[in-house]
């Protein structure tokens, strides 16, 4: 029995028991299978799950289920499937993503492929042992794809919710790789086109970690369609703010602070909009010297941290670095004007809005306080919401 006021209290303690009884049902199953199989892909796909993050995708869909006025059993539980379900789905995504960005470490540990490549150290050549650990994680990301997948199929929901639900998961989906073909055909293809970073951003990040999780939980309540028109226009300006964020965090940001090394898409050569804006602007400029520090620096994996400072100097100085903190600013309260115009459950309606404006908190070493967002009136409404109840 679920109780929504009991699980106010700890969300993602709340999902996390929820995972841990639907992973062992798994896990069970796929000893049957064939007890290896089990070790050695399941049981790292099931460990990867339940040491995840803050849960803020499935936050999301609590708090959203709760502000659009879910309050009974039935629906706290299928809220807290959706949000499960979400989390298997961001296994999928890490674990993939470590092996095309050929990350070795994710959340201070090993890297899922890097840990099964050291598991079978010594088997074959390190290349044959490096490409099986790479093939192993693939396969548990596309397990952990098909549990997430089996957890949304198997929510009990009317048939109307369901039909709305299984949708907005399934072009989720195929948002979510969408974007990460963008960001590796621009890799591949030093692209520096700004309308192109942008749209990588919001298939790959934005729709997936904000406005999805928003829809989803909406649905599940059964809000009406202004609702649900509001919170995706909220979900899509705070999710862009969001990864824009992260671009700013992933060459500024304190390790400390961030859980992660910095430079890393500056190495990958990532086509984030921050790096398409400097080169555009020093272009514009005349600024020979700062389009050769990122041409050199971009795509350079043994880039030191003295060239990074250099990177650093010249995302500052060509003035794309403060021209995107204007951008996150001015995204994230166009947001909360739309979340603010929505007629939500007071209480949960608060929590919500403190979600979205963590979302896009610096952690940088030089960051300064977060400035609170007032609460503005409605502003028009976004052309990519589902449609919902009437």
């Amino acid at each position: 029995m679920v109780e929504p006021d009991a699980v106010d209290a700890d969300v993602p303690a709340a999902v996390g028991h929820v995972l841990e009884r639907m992973l062992a049902g798994r896990l069970t199953r796929a000893g049957v299978l064939d007890a290896l199989f089990a070790r050695e892909l399941a049981e790292r796909v099931t460990r990867f799950t339940q040491e995840g993050g803050k849960r803020t995708r499935s936050q999301l869909v609590w708090w959203s289920m709760r502000a659009c006025g879910g309050a009974d059993e039935p629906t706290a539980t299928a809220a807290l499937c959706v949000g499960a379900a979400l989390e298997l789905l961001q296994t999928c995504a890490l674990v993939h993503d470590d092996v095309m960005d050929g990350s070795t470490l994710r959340r201070g540990r090993p890297a899922l492929h890097a840990d099964v490549r050291d598991r079978y150290s010594g088997a074959a050549s390190p290349a044959r042992v490096a490409r099986f650990g790479e093939a192993a994680a693939i396969l548990a990301g596309d397990l952990a794809l098909a549990w997430a997948d089996d957890v949304v199929a198997g929510t009990a929901l009317d048939p109307w919710t369901a039909t709305v639900v299984r949708r907005l998961w399934s072009d989720m989906r195929t948002e979510m790789v969408a974007g990460q073909f963008l960001e590796l055909q621009g890799q591949l293809t030093a692209s520096r086109s700004q309308p192109r970073a942008l749209r990588a951003a919001c298939l790959k990040s934005a729709l997936y970690s904000v406005e999805r999780p928003l829809a989803l939980g909406a649905a599940v309540a059964g809000a009406d369609g202004r609702t649900m028109r509001a919170l995706c226009s909220a979900g899509r300006c705070v999710g862009m703010a969001f990864q824009l964020r992260d671009d700013l965090d992933d060459v500024f940001g304190d390790p400390r602070r961030t859980g992660k090394s910095c430079g890393g898409d500056i190495r990958e050569g990532k086509p984030t909009y921050l790096v398409a804006l400097a080169l555009a602007r020093a272009e514009a400029t005349g600024d020979r010297p700062a389009q050769q520090v990122l041409d050199q620096a971009l795509g350079d994996e043994g880039l030191t941290p003295a060239g990074l400072d250099e990177v650093r100097d010249v995302l500052v100085r060509t003035g794309a670095r403060a021209a995107v903190e204007t951008k996150i600013d001015r995204l994230s309260a166009q947001g909360l004007r739309h979340f603010d115009g929505a007629l939500l459950d007071a209480d949960a309606k608060g929590r919500l809005r403190g979600l979205l404006a963590a979302a896009t908190v610096s952690r940088a070493a030089d960051s300064p306080p977060a400035r609170p967002h007032p609460a503005p009136a409605l502003a028009p409404v976004c052309s990519g919401a589902p449609e919902a109840r009437r």
